[in-house]
């Protein structure tokens, strides 16, 4: 059983909260997950970073912070938060609304959640893979370059 809890906690974009519970569901189905218990929250740019500063001693914000806090065989508990006023500011650069880069960003923490990383050249690459084919469950195709 895949449990989400679902927080919005910002003003800037209007969420489509069943997409963003079915991209989380999507991950963790492809990484056979089969049990979680996930928090998922959309802040401002503000609330973010802060959490970054106080977590990852980033004193900035940023689009996606995700949190392993307990993983097994089969199940996972953990965090993911995404920054809806990053999304609005950075979705024009890549040619697709916020709501698009909001999804991606829900997409990326929860591969983290399930093990994938993008430290270097070649992890980053099989994100990417990745995040390309879970985007391709909701028509999208990203238009980053393949190594950003």
């Amino acid at each position: 059983m895949i449990h989400i809890d679902f927080r919005n906690e910002q003003p800037t974009l209007p969420i489509d909260e069943a997409r963003l519970r079915q991209a989380v569901e999507l991950v963790l189905s492809r990484a056979s997950v089969e049990q979680a218990e996930i928090s998922l929250a959309v802040v401002d740019d503000p609330a973010i970073h802060e959490l970054n500063r106080r977590y990852l001693n980033h004193d900035e914000p940023t689009d996606v912070l995700s949190f392993v806090l307990e993983a097994g065989a089969g199940w996972l508990e953990g965090e993911i938060i995404v920054s809806a006023d990053t999304a609005a500011a950075s979705a024009p650069r890549f040619g697709w609304t916020p709501e698009n880069e909001l999804l991606l960003y829900v997409i990326h923490g929860a591969l983290h959640l399930v093990g994938y990383d993008d430290l270097n050249p070649m992890a980053r690459s099989e994100m990417r893979r990745q995040e390309r084919a879970c985007l391709a469950h909701f028509g999208l195709t990203p238009q980053y370059a393949e190594d950003a």
